[in-house]
């Protein structure tokens, strides 16, 4: 799988995250596509996403629940917080409680249709 290939499964999969729910890069997003070893390949993938993306990037944390930093002298997780908020995710401390909006299925659609 080239690295175009990898980055459309994962925005394939994470466009399956239900509205009001998150999950993980390494416990879930990386495993549901086969690649539980990439995590650090889906937050790369998350990141080359453009601001009027479809994809619900927000919905993704780290497998504490965590909402990452984006870097020194960015504002991405205090929007990714907003964002979560704005569909109702309670997020304490920048960490969202996987009791309450965890989303973890056994498996997705991986067809991604032409």
């Amino acid at each position: 799988m080239d690295s175009a290939e990898f980055h459309a499964l994962v925005y394939h999969v994470v466009r399956q995250i239900p509205y009001g729910r998150a999950t993980s890069y390494a416990g879930h997003i990386a495993k549901l596509i086969g690649m539980p070893n990439h995590s650090r390949h889906v937050g790369q993938a998350l990141k080359f996403l453009g601001p009027d993306s479809d994809v619900p990037w927000q919905r993704v944390v780290s497998t504490s629940g965590q909402i990452s930093s984006r870097g020194p002298l960015t504002e991405g997780a205090e929007r990714q917080r907003q964002e979560l908020e704005s569909e109702g995710v309670t997020v304490t401390n920048m960490r969202v409680s996987w009791r309450e909006c965890g989303w973890f299925p056994e498996s997705v659609n991986l067809e991604i249709e032409a």
